[in-house]
């Protein structure tokens, strides 16, 4: 993760361009910086504000800090005794825009370039394309139009021989990486229902369940992402006290959903109702697990099973 003191200072972005990056609306902006003096953003010569990349680095610290229940000023104060010991606070990842931009490109060629941009092992091009990516479309078709068909694509190369398995490593890895930086971005809403999302245990393909997790998040749930290979029994004593609403696993091998079958009659011992439910592509495959798994089976599709999600939470 980057410094926010090593981000470039060059004035380039406007007021509207800061508000799509940061989701801080320009009206509340113009108040932080006359109440609190947050920033001193640069005048062009037309007098419209223009702000760097450490500002918007700076905005986002502190919303970040604001959606964890800190005020504007204990925000502010807090960053100013940081920068009075010459310490500036990592930079806090840039989640997709709330409202995406337009654009020419479909989905389906951005998963054609980082396809291509990943198997050269170009981190660079990679980083460049998810960026406007992320500027471009919502998160829903950013994992099921572009992230998901340029790993599938990937995967076959692998499978056929076409690439080495050193380079599905990378992709795999990097894109993993991208995710995480996601879910961090979206705040922790503690309020919301709590869903505790992971993998069945022995699994260890995650960027299925790591995606739901995003998705939960990026819709206003509480989410904790627990990552794969979850023993059932640890997590259900976990679960016992921390009493989330929804227990999420997923399995992409037979033998990983096989595990699961045992898994509502363990969580159903709990004294707190908790909803268990589950997916992935092993029950995609073959349908016929899902008789065999008890629970919420929750779709074949990653934006149905969020919709599922929604119908179970709510009937709750």
């Amino acid at each position: 993760m980057s410094n926010i003191g090593d981000l470039p200072d060059l004035p380039k972005f406007t007021i509207k361009a800061v508000s799509s990056q940061t989701g801080i609306r320009p009206v509340t902006l113009r108040a932080w910086e006359r109440r609190h003096e947050v920033l001193t953003p640069h005048r062009s010569d037309n007098k419209y504000r223009l702000y760097s990349e450490r500002d918007v680095a700076i905005l986002r610290w502190l919303k970040s800090r604001i959606d964890s229940g800190v005020s504007i000023s204990s925000a502010v104060a807090e960053m100013r005794g940081m920068l009075r010991n010459n310490i500036w606070p990592d930079a806090v990842p840039a989640a997709p825009t709330l409202i995406p931009r337009q654009t020419d490109i479909p989905p389906q060629e951005y998963a054609q370039m980082l396809y291509e941009a990943l198997i050269r092992h170009d981190e660079t091009a990679a980083g460049d394309l998810v960026r406007e990516i992320q500027t471009s479309f919502d998160v829903t078709t950013i994992f099921t139009r572009i992230f998901t068909p340029a790993l599938v694509q990937i995967g076959e190369d692998w499978y056929h021989g076409k690439i080495r398995i050193a380079t599905e490593h990378f992709a795999s890895a990097y894109l993993r990486g991208k995710l995480l930086a996601m879910f961090q971005a979206y705040p922790t809403r503690r309020n919301s229902a709590y869903i505790m999302v992971g993998c069945a245990e022995t699994e260890q393909h995650e960027i299925g369940s790591l995606m739901m997790a995003v998705l939960l998040r990026a819709q206003g749930y509480r989410v904790e992402y627990l990552g794969p290979d979850i023993p059932l029994d640890d997590l259900v004593d976990y679960a016992r006290y921390e009493k989330p609403s929804m227990i999420l696993l997923s399995a992409s091998l037979e033998s990983s959903a096989g595990l699961l079958k045992k898994a509502q009659e363990k969580i159903s011992r709990i004294k707190t109702p908790i909803i268990f439910a589950y997916g992935g592509g092993a029950f995609v495959r073959k349908p016929a697990l899902r008789r065999e798994v008890p629970g919420e089976y929750l779709g074949d599709t990653l934006d149905g099973a969020a919709s599922r999600v929604r119908e179970l939470v709510k009937g709750r």
